[in-house]
């Protein structure tokens, strides 16, 4: 396969939402790290993220959106605290877990009938899922068990010739993943840590 270098201008991101509605698979900056995309709602393509990093298939990927019609179309049940959490904190560095809407194949939640959800902040990240007109689930564009990719170099070391394309963007602003925040459970629970701290999320929650 040849992949595809892509600028992050108002064609290449044309061309990357094309790539993904499609079915392909699309690494792109957020302001975290690289992540490698595909549309969420398709179990072929979200399967091939699994074939191209070599990620166990019962590891979750995290689902992206860039409005808040593709959140009630990954996630069901969004309660209006859960609302109210996510609106102090997104669009940023912090993913979501929610009930999972049926519309989500199994594949891209590992199976679990939850579903994580982020909203980046980064303007190509949500520009590209805009474009792409569906949700992206999106790991981090590396092999299985390498670090995680802060620049576009690092992921073409990886992923060249195993995805369609890359978006060819500058060095991510953070350069750790989003922490991860389960709200499925009557009590926030973190899961992962990440760039935002338990202090910021105490303060969103009671506030």
């Amino acid at each position: 396969m040849k992949t595809r270098i892509i600028l992050p201008d108002t064609d290449g991101i044309s061309e990357a939402g094309a790539i993904l509605r499609s079915g392909g698979l699309v690494a792109f900056p957020t302001e975290t790290v690289y992540g490698l995309g595909a549309n969420a709602l398709d179990a072929t393509a979200t399967k091939h993220i699994y074939e191209a990093k070599g990620r166990p298939s019962d590891n979750p990927m995290i689902v992206h959106v860039a409005n808040i019609d593709m959140l009630n179309g990954v996630a069901s049940g969004v309660t209006d605290a859960q609302k109210a959490i996510m609106s102090k904190l997104w669009p940023g560095p912090i993913t979501f877990v929610l009930h999972k809407n049926p519309a989500v194949p199994d594949v891209t939640t590992g199976g679990l009938d939850t579903v994580a959800v982020r909203w980046p902040s980064r303007r190509e990240a949500a520009e590209i899922i805009e474009a792409a007109g569906v949700p992206i689930a999106a790991p981090s564009a590396n092999i299985s068990g390498k670090p995680s990719p802060t620049t576009f170099e690092d992921v073409a070391e990886d992923m060249d010739g195993r995805i369609d394309a890359i978006v060819k963007g500058e060095r991510t602003a953070i350069g750790i993943e989003s922490t991860v925040l389960d709200l499925t459970s009557e009590v926030p629970t973190i899961l992962r840590p990440g760039f935002i701290t338990k202090s910021q999320i105490e303060e969103a929650a009671c506030c």
